[in-house]
């Protein structure tokens, strides 16, 4: 079992919102199993740090107050702002790495 997971009386993040994820697969249907895969795994996690999030998602990484997620074998990026203490993961922008590396999404 992986350290984010559920255990004990820690409740599992909440996702908001999985909008973003159907919005993006609309037009990059190549990322829907990917960011489905990644949605499923993180919907039953209890992350606390970074630490967690990398027990599931080795490649995530902390950008600035973002945490970014490499997607697809990293032709997506999911950008991501995680409020441990509530255990909210807000999906903030999904992105095609080329899009991502402009760096336009920080602002």
């Amino acid at each position: 079992m992986h350290g984010g997971y559920l255990f004990g009386n820690i409740e599992a993040v909440r996702i908001i919102s999985k909008a973003a994820i159907t919005e993006f697969s609309r037009t990059h249907t190549y990322a829907l199993e990917s960011l489905l895969h990644w949605h499923s795994i993180a919907k039953r996690a209890a992350w606390r740090h970074l630490a967690d999030v990398r027990a599931d998602f080795p490649h995530a990484d902390a950008v600035d107050t973002f945490t970014v997620f490499n997607i697809s074998g990293n032709k997506y990026r999911l950008i991501s702002v995680i409020k441990y203490r509530w255990q909210i993961v807000y999906i903030r922008h999904i992105l095609k790495h080329a899009e991502y590396d402009k760096g336009k999404w920080k602002l």
